[in-house]
């Protein structure tokens, strides 16, 4: 062996990283194809071309593997970046360059919208990454929690209707106009005043 090749164990550790990151991409594909009950660990396996018993080597399970493979940084802006009056169309911007590189969010969806695991791994999400900007933001914190949920209602009806049922009218609208449609909603959602309720 020459000082320029690397020793066995540094070669068996990137063997083992690359090994888990097929299997983590070969699972967040097959999560977002065929969702959380019908994505078998076999069918994961075999799309990472490794045997079924390496993924219960790295990841025990399939509960395990799917929060592995699910675990996602939505990477918010930062809301002292930009003019609090703007939140409404930049998360709506960011969202849609989420969902539109990244299918962990479009397994996440389809996941989350069939089964309890996705629907509780979205939630915490969701309360983890989205909930604190919304404290940021609005005028009363008190009322972040469900502020945030409604702004959740905006971004994952239009993901869900542009990415995974692909209804045509929602496919067809640009970028730009999904953030002039939907920011104004979500700004309303997290800065107005909390409505009246009618009475």
């Amino acid at each position: 062996m020459t000082d320029t090749e690397p020793s066995p164990p540094a070669k068996a550790a990137r063997r083992s990283d690359a090994t888990r990151h097929a299997i983590l991409l070969a699972a967040r594909e097959r999560f977002a194809a065929d969702g959380y009950d019908r994505a078998t660990i076999r069918a994961i396996a075999k799309d990472a071309r490794i045997d079924p018993s390496m993924v219960m080597r790295y990841y025990g399970s399939k509960e395990a593997l799917y929060a592995a493979a699910l675990d996602v940084d939505l990477r918010l802006p930062d809301p002292t970046a930009f003019d609090v009056r703007d939140v409404g169309r930049v998360l709506v911007n960011h969202f849609l360059g989420l969902w539109e590189e990244n299918e962990v969010l479009t397994a996440m969806l389809r996941v989350g919208a069939t089964n309890q695991a996705g629907a509780e791994r979205m939630q915490s999400v969701f309360r983890d990454q989205l909930l604190p900007l919304a404290r940021q933001v609005c005028p009363d914190p008190e009322q972040a929690s469900t502020r945030a949920a409604l702004c959740a209602s905006q971004v994952l009806g239009m993901a869900l209707a542009r990415y995974i049922l692909r209804f045509p009218p929602a496919v067809a609208l640009s970028r730009e106009e999904i953030v002039e449609w939907l920011g104004p909603t979500v700004q309303r959602y997290l800065t107005a005043p909390y409505p009246t309720p009618y009475p």
